[in-house]
């Protein structure tokens, strides 16, 4: 783990505030003015790239940091000057799972999801998995069902149950699971991805119903696929070659843009996609679905590390081997135990929109160490 805040150790507990880091500067490519929110020196950033990291109001920004010490632990600041807050101590939190539903956050300790009440600080848990470790959390439309990957011992899987606690069951699959996400729409179904090839599935949320819904081999670069906005269909890219749509009914696939589009988050209306890119890195863009046409937001100047991110195809068992001779600390929990290697994933940008869709958030270590970022988009 990389380097954490010097400061004593003692002065973070749940509910502690910490004065502003806030600065501003232009990117250099296109003038826009960027927030740097955290300047700790401890790694930093906002939620993955398929949860956004604002409350509902805009009005805070809630992020990951290990500043407390080598634990993840979950802060919030009052956007974008304002103090910072710390809202969890005690075991750390997976860095990457949290979920903002309303006024609360969905998080996941090793086998267990809680949920933080962002008002009272209160924490409630929801669910147990005995040996287990689940990854990032994702919920219905409606906050009612709640999905995450799950590793226990050599079995992989998903979990699926209600935000009450009830309805619980773990769901196995032969490979590892990667991002599951419930249908728009329908809280029935759910996507997630095999690891590796071929990447997409989908089932009922019971488990009934699973089918692959694109196949195809480990030398076409299959990543990131989601929902398209509040919609049926789901976009996803071939990397580092083209963003693409898939048609939930028909299976048909279109191509959007011929681009490096890396990770994607589309719009709530379906006419925009966000992205950032790599090898190479030409910046955060938005992307015009009508027209394939894209605008370069800002640079995000971050490292975007990962061997497997050096080829255009699937990191097979000879590229584990190597990064885990190399970094073992830089992969994540279910890239550690397959033959697989993705990471280290706080070097990635992951940006995402705000729930007025007029900021964005991102991360980026550009000063040697993983902070916070957000840019106004109108």
């Amino acid at each position: 783990m990389a380097a954490w805040y010097g400061g004593p150790v003692s002065a973070f507990v749940k509910g502690a505030l910490f004065a502003s880091e806030h600065s501003t500067y232009s990117c250099p490519a296109t003038g826009a003015t960027i927030h740097q929110i955290t300047n700790a020196n401890a790694i930093s950033h906002p939620s993955y790239f398929l949860q956004r990291s604002f409350t509902p109001d805009n009005s805070r920004l809630v992020f990951t940091s290990y500043r407390a010490g080598n634990a993840a632990q979950l802060f919030d600041v009052a956007f974008p000057d304002g103090q910072i807050r710390q809202l969890t101590d005690g075991p750390a939190i997976h860095p990457f799972s949290p979920a903002l539903v309303d006024d609360t956050v969905l998080f996941v300790r090793t086998g267990s999801i809680w949920e933080l009440d962002l008002n009272t600080l209160a924490e409630r848990h929801i669910v147990t998995f005995d040996n287990a470790q689940l990854g990032e959390c994702s919920f219905s439309t409606d906050g009612e069902w709640i999905t995450a990957a799950v590793k226990q011992g050599s079995q992989s899987g998903i979990v699926t149950g209600r935000r009450d606690g009830t309805e619980w069951r773990l769901i196995p699959f032969p490979r590892t699971v990667i991002h599951p996400q419930f249908h728009p729409l329908d809280s029935d179904w759910l996507i997630f991805a095999g690891d590796p090839a071929p990447r997409m599935f989908r089932m009922r949320r019971d488990g009934s119903g699973m089918e692959c819904l694109y196949e195809h081999t480990n030398d076409e670069f299959v990543v990131h696929e989601t929902f398209f906005g509040f919609g049926d269909d789901i976009i996803f890219t071939v990397w580092p070659h083209s963003l693409k749509l898939l048609e939930w009914d028909t299976r048909q696939i279109h191509t959007i843009a011929d681009f490096n589009a890396w990770h994607i988050a589309p719009d709530r209306k379906g006419r925009r996609i966000l992205c950032d890119t790599n090898h190479p890195d030409l910046g955060i863009h938005m992307i015009d679905v009508l027209t394939g046409e894209r605008k370069l937001i800002c640079l995000s100047e971050a490292t975007n590390g990962g061997s497997q991110w050096k080829t255009s195809r699937y990191a097979l068992a000879e590229d584990f081997a190597a990064a885990r001779s190399n970094a073992k600390q830089n992969l994540s929990w279910m890239e550690a135990s397959t033959d697989t290697v993705y990471g280290p994933q706080w070097t990635h940008p992951h940006p995402s929109f705000s729930p007025d869709e007029r900021w964005i958030t991102f991360a980026s270590d550009r000063s040697g160490m993983t902070q916070v970022y957000a840019v106004e988009i109108g």
